[in-house]
């Protein structure tokens, strides 16, 4: 692992795909520093997926390190069909059919088929639809039995199978299909460690897809999807009813307008930090290099206001999964966060920050960094069975990072999406707390991590091996050889 990916606070998600299949590249993305892997479950078969998991580990485990896998649902996006002779050209003012029956016959310059069959009881006259992210627009202004009727309002090339969406959202669509039902099957068999669901547009899309994750026996943290502006208004209760959240920058944008999107990319991470949430931003962070090898500076500025707003990680897609430089995609992320955590002060008074204390371990958090902030404690160690822990402590933003120990790899992968948490494997089964907490310093010294004279904080439960259980706050200093000494004098 490089001292880069050791010292950088926010992590970094890539999506695999067909540049990432070639000889070696998988390395050279955990060697750029790498922490959660996505497999995007709209392209490519289940063996596909099962290969592209099983390599990353593998790649991981000869790097000597642990990353993350993110299985992505498809989710019900509204495509069109596909065109007779290919990319038909759209000028403004034509007349164009969007045709929702069963079974449409191939589309040409005047309309095309919809996957959507419910679409003309969604729109009315006046509505806007937005086709290819919203590059295409057209208004309509009848619908006919299975027919919506349009005028192009903006024109353009339309090719097959791109996106539709209804500007300021209303469609009806449910959250999981029935491919979506049988990917989380898929996610539960290679043992996906968190799952996201696409389109969200309440709290009980989340239980939905909780429950079939549970039934499929599968254990990964949850993802909701923020793409839609029906979810807005009840953003809070999606965010409590999810593990994770994304800010799906792509249909999300299309839905509410471009120019709203910044302040509502503020307000999820806010918000989600805030509900003790984690929180990936994603989409078109560095595009460009789809093809180029650097980044543009507008994409640079973006990628660092995400993180300098608090984001706990930040996403590549195309660019990794199709791109020409996977491995220089995700160096480029790894150097803009890094630059621009120097830049990043938190001025939270965490006395009044708001947020909800309803665990033990959660007033635990916020006193250790109520204590880390004043007294100069050079890292916060967690030892934790589930993460849980971790999680409430990578809430409350510092500057000190936070060393969380468990015995479970797969409470480890699920840590790497957190922001500041570093996790690290400590088996202590069968020890005391307090020999647990010397073994916990001295593996900590020993990898370079800690060094004599370091103040510490430490957190752990009465009993060993108990998850949920974290009460215990210490205040320590390192001694000679990686000792652990009490503090005597503050």
């Amino acid at each position: 692992m490089t001292t880069e990916a050791i010292l950088r606070r926010t992590k970094i998600v890539a999506t695999l795909g067909p540049a990432t299949d070639a000889p070696g590249m998988l390395e050279k993305l955990v060697a750029a520093g790498v922490d959660v892997v996505r497999l995007n479950l709209s392209h490519g078969q289940p063996q596909d997926h099962r290969a592209r998991a099983m390599a990353v580990r593998e790649a991981a485990k000869a790097m000597g390190r642990e990353v993350g896998v993110l299985a992505d649902l498809q989710g019900p996006k509204i495509r069109i069909e596909k065109f007779a002779d290919g990319p038909v050209e759209l000028k403004p003012g034509d007349a164009f059919v969007l045709d929702c029956a069963p079974g449409a016959p191939p589309g040409d310059a005047g309309r095309v088929g919809v996957s959507y069959h419910n679409l003309p009881n969604d729109v009315a006259a006046g509505d806007v639809l937005l086709l290819d992210d919203g590059l295409v627009a057209l208004t309509v202004e009848a619908v006919v039995g299975a027919e919506v009727r349009c005028r192009v309002l903006v024109g353009g090339r339309l090719s097959d199978r791109k996106g539709l969406n209804r500007q300021g959202g209303g469609l009806s669509v449910s959250a999981l299909s029935d491919k979506d039902r049988a990917d989380i099957q898929l996610a539960a068999e290679i043992g996906a460690d968190f799952l996201a669901v696409s389109f969200v547009r309440s709290a009980a899309d989340m239980h939905e897809a909780r429950r079939l994750l549970k039934e499929a026996g599968g254990n990964a943290s949850l993802v909701s999807k923020i793409e839609r502006a029906d979810a807005i208004p009840v953003l809070g209760e999606i965010i409590d009813a999810s593990d994770v959240v994304m800010v799906a920058r792509g249909d999300l944008g299309v839905e509410i307008g471009d120019a709203e999107l910044p302040g509502l990319q503020k307000k999820i991470i806010r918000e989600s930090v805030q509900r003790n949430r984690a929180v990936i931003t994603a989409t078109q962070m560095l595009q460009s290099m789809v093809r180029s090898p650097i980044p543009t500076r507008a994409e640079v500025l973006d990628v660092a206001n995400a993180v300098i707003d608090g984001t706990d990680a930040v996403m590549l897609s195309e660019e990794t999964a199709a791109g020409a430089h996977p491995d220089k995609a995700v160096a480029a992320m790894a150097r803009i966060c890094l630059g621009a955590e120097r830049q990043f002060e938190p001025k939270e008074d965490l006395a009044s920050a708001g947020h909800r204390l309803d665990r033990t371990d959660q007033a635990i958090a916020l006193a250790a960094m109520l204590l880390a902030g004043e007294l100069g404690v050079r890292a916060i160690v967690a030892l934790t069975e589930s993460g849980a822990t971790a999680q409430w402590l990578s809430r409350y933003r510092s500057a000190v990072p936070i060393y969380a120990l468990s015995p479970f790899a797969d409470a480890r992968r699920r840590m790497l999406v957190l922001r500041d948490v570093q996790p690290v494997e400590y088996r202590h089964a069968g020890e005391t707390m307090a020999s647990a907490t010397r073994g916990a310093v001295s593996l900590l010294f020993a990898q370079g991590r800690l060094a004599e004279g370091d103040r510490v904080i430490v957190t752990h439960g009465d009993r060993v091996g108990l998850g949920g259980g974290t009460n215990t706050l210490k205040l320590l200093s390192v001694g000679a050889g990686g000792e652990v000494e009490s503090l005597r004098d503050l």
